[in-house]
């Protein structure tokens, strides 16, 4: 499934290139800025290592086919813009992203630059593009709508802890596809009669431990984690506090 991902990703990108690429001298190196919400240097995000890949994959080689300018916001929402702003001016043939405030920064910086998008949240809802048929505008990719996987797994939950009567959802209020995902929960709790207790964390270094507390302190049943750029770089993390506090865990 995620090679399947990366290589559509890939393909978006490089629709959104061709035209670029089709005006420039011949002889030229088409260059791509990708903006990671999440990791650093030393420490990629997985996703941009599938990105890099899957380059190879098709044949690309950095350096010599193709320039990748990377830029890292080591999971802080305040440089994004600026990192943005920067490959605007480098004037890079195509924008390049996973994460949603980095694409709402380049729609706000160019208008020109074609900009691929790559996440999991509604691209409409979110204001990104228009519609889903005529989207409009600079902007292309793909996402996965996934609003009914809220009440599925609510409902697997369910089926597996038996009673379940407060579910703790944690996420990062620092991020807008997140408190769509927690409403998008809300919503699907209401309807199976299911409270849910919201265990709100910031970056760049999350409360984790007093988050577990809170959900320990309301004896939440269960607990599900809405996973972005932030929550990403804890998974071993949020493992082991959910057992540790004998927490069943999606």
């Amino acid at each position: 499934m995620k090679r399947k991902i990366t290589v559509l990703t890939l393909s978006a990108m490089l629709f959104a290139l061709c035209g670029s690429v089709n005006a420039q001298q011949k002889g030229k190196v088409p260059r791509i800025g990708y903006v990671s919400a999440s990791g650093g240097p030393g420490t990629p995000d997985p996703r941009f290592e599938a990105f890099r890949q899957g380059l190879r994959d098709l044949g690309y080689s950095e350096g010599k086919n193709i320039l990748v300018e990377y830029r890292y916001a080591e999971g802080k929402q305040d440089p994004i813009p600026s990192l943005v702003a920067e490959l605007v001016q480098l004037n890079v043939d195509v924008l390049v992203s996973p994460a949603l405030p980095a694409i709402r920064a380049a729609k706000q910086a160019t208008k020109t630059i074609p900009i691929v998008m790559v996440f999991n949240v509604d691209p409409v809802e979110t204001g990104i593009v228009d519609s889903l048929a005529h989207p409009g505008g600079n902007i292309t990719g793909l996402t996965r709508l996934t609003r009914e996987l809220g009440g599925k797994r609510l409902e697997l939950l369910k089926e597996v802890v038996g009673r379940i009567s407060r579910v703790g959802v944690l996420w990062d209020t620092d991020e807008a596809s997140a408190a769509i995902g927690f409403k998008e929960y809300e919503a699907a709790a209401h309807a199976m009669k299911i409270q849910l207790q919201s265990l709100e964390v910031r970056g760049p270094n999350p409360d984790l431990e007093g988050a577990f507390l809170a959900a320990a302190k309301a004896r939440a049943s269960a607990l599900i984690t809405i996973r972005n750029g932030l929550l990403n770089r804890y998974p071993k993390r949020i493992a082991d506090l959910a057992i540790k506090n004998r927490l069943p865990s999606m």
